[in-house]
C-alpha cells in the first residue's frame, strides 16, 4: 500500500479502515513497512487471489478518529465547499478542490458563473477560515484574478 496520509503510525493491527469508494469496513490484521509503503494484510482475505481485487482502491478512515491538528492547520475535506469571500465582502465561489505545487497549495474555487479561480494557499491572500459558517475570507493581490 502507498502511503498518502501524514500520520502512519494510525495504520495498525486491530483498526478499522474503510475500503474503496463505497467504504467498506474492514479491519488491519498486520502491517510492516516505512513511511511511504506498507505491506498490509486484512482480516477476511486469506489468498492471493482475494487481494489482488483490493488493487488500486483508496482506503479511507473515519473523520471521528482523525488526529486534532495544530491552530491553523486543516484537512482538506474541511475547506472543500467552503464558500471564498474576499475582504471587501465579494463572494467568488466556492473551494471544489485543491492542488498540491511544490511552493504551496492552490485553491481551485468555482464561480458561481463556473469559471476556476486558482487562488494561492499562502497567508498573504487567505485571511481566515471560518469552518463553523462554512466560508474563507481572502485578501486579493494585484493580478490574482483575471480581468
Amino acid at each position: 500500500m502507498e502511503i498518502l496520509t501524514d500520520f502512519p503510525e494510525r495504520l495498525k493491527p486491530g483498526v478499522e479502515v474503510y475500503l474503496g469508494e463505497d467504504h467498506q469496513p474492514i479491519k488491519i490484521a498486520s502491517c510492516r513497512g516505512d513511511l511511504r509503503r506498507f505491506l498490509i494484510r486484512f482480516d477476511r482475505y486469506t489468498n492471493v487471489d482475494q487481494v489482488g481485487e483490493l488493487r488500486n482502491q483508496m482506503i479511507y478512515v473515519a473523520v471521528a478518529n482523525l488526529p486534532d491538528l495544530p491552530a491553523d492547520e486543516y484537512y482538506v475535506h474541511q475547506l472543500i465547499g467552503l464558500k471564498v469571500i474576499t475582504d471587501d465582502g465579494q463572494e467568488l465561489g466556492q473551494v471544489e478542490s485543491i492542488l498540491e505545487t511544490g511552493a504551496n497549495d492552490v485553491l481551485l474555487v468555482r464561480s458561481p458563473s463556473g469559471a476556476e479561480l486558482l487562488i494561492p494557499n499562502i497567508q498573504q491572500v487567505v485571511l481566515q477560515i471560518d469552518l463553523e459558517a462554512g466560508r474563507m475570507r481572502i485578501h486579493l493581490i494585484p493580478g490574482l484574478l483575471p480581468d
